[in-house]
């Protein structure tokens, strides 16, 4: 992350990151060698590990005290799995993710797809044993599991997948464009931010308000990422720039405009905070998340 973020944020990536190494340790046997091996790159490639900290901070504004990086893990695990998919020949036949060769170029198609199958199962058995290590009841705990699973499936990120693949080559209206983001970007986004307020046992109005501020963060992001897309060069993005253009998709500047794309991103930011406060949640955390969002620059 750039300068914007807080030293402290340093300290929950590596939480994180340890939590994940801990993980592919653990599921190399059953998984067996070559699609471990897959696994693994895809986990601990890095990234800004932005949906992890987005649970770290909602759990702790609303009341945790423990150590929830595994379940930060599990919520990585899910958006890893999707970078996987999301790279493939059939989807958007990236070559290059985070300034490396994507899980298929290294691995082959069929291994990076089952690798991504994989992470889902995965993803919901780690977040369920870190929902029972902090404590939480089996009820919570498959609650918790059920809403990020919600959050990576058809209602959520996979039918957002469908829905960018269907809209490629036509131009889309806003609020078609922003259908499609609610669900393939944001509704991950929106999770990792209930999902917080889960584990630390929030009360509903509480909930209500991380899924206000995730939902209006998620939007943000993708407005932030269309941006850079355009006007960010590939050595700092760590992937090729305009692929938005070569894959002939609707984005938010080519509907919008570059600055107005902007302008509704930081709009968008301040919506969040404001919902923060309005459900009685006063984090520093999860506003600098908040900014960050759209003034990172990768």
């Amino acid at each position: 992350m750039n300068s914007v973020a807080p030293v402290a944020w340093a300290t929950d990536r590596a939480s994180i990151e340890h939590a994940l190494e801990i993980a592919c340790d653990r599921w190399s046997a059953l998984l067996g060698s070559a699609l471990a091996d897959a696994v693994r790159y895809s986990l601990l490639g890095g990234g800004k590990r932005l949906r992890g900290l987005l649970f770290l901070g909602a759990y702790r504004a609303t009341g945790g005290m423990d150590d929830a990086s595994a379940l930060a893990a599990a919520v990585e695990i899910v958006h890893a799995y999707s970078l996987v998919h999301d790279d493939l020949p059939c989807m958007d036949d990236d070559e290059m993710r985070r300034g490396r060769a994507t899980v298929h170029r290294v691995f082959g198609v069929r291994i990076a797809t089952a690798a991504g199958v994989a992470m889902v199962p995965l993803a919901a058995a780690a977040a369920y044993e870190a929902s029972q290590a902090l404590g939480l009841s089996s009820v919570a705990s498959a609650a918790l599991v059920a809403e990020l699973m919600r959050a990576s499936g058809a209602g959520g990120m996979i039918g957002g997948q469908l829905l960018d693949l269907e809209g490629e080559g036509r131009p889309l209206a806003l609020h078609e464009l922003e259908r499609i983001h609610r669900s393939k970007t944001g509704a991950l986004i929106r999770a990792s931010a209930v999902l917080g307020g889960m584990a630390a046992g929030a009360a509903a109005s509480q909930l209500a308000a991380l899924a206000a501020y995730g939902d209006a963060v998620g939007l943000a992001f993708q407005i932030a990422d269309d941006v850079l897309d355009v006007t960010a060069p590939s050595d700092q993005l760590g992937k090729p720039a305009g692929r938005d253009l070569d894959l002939h998709k609707s984005t938010y500047p080519a509907v919008l405009g570059v600055a107005n794309a902007t302008e509704r991103a930081g709009a968008l930011v301040g919506h969040a905070c404001t919902a923060l406060r309005e459900g009685g949640i006063d984090s520093t955390e999860l506003d600098a998340l908040a900014r960050f969002v759209v003034e990172r620059e990768s």
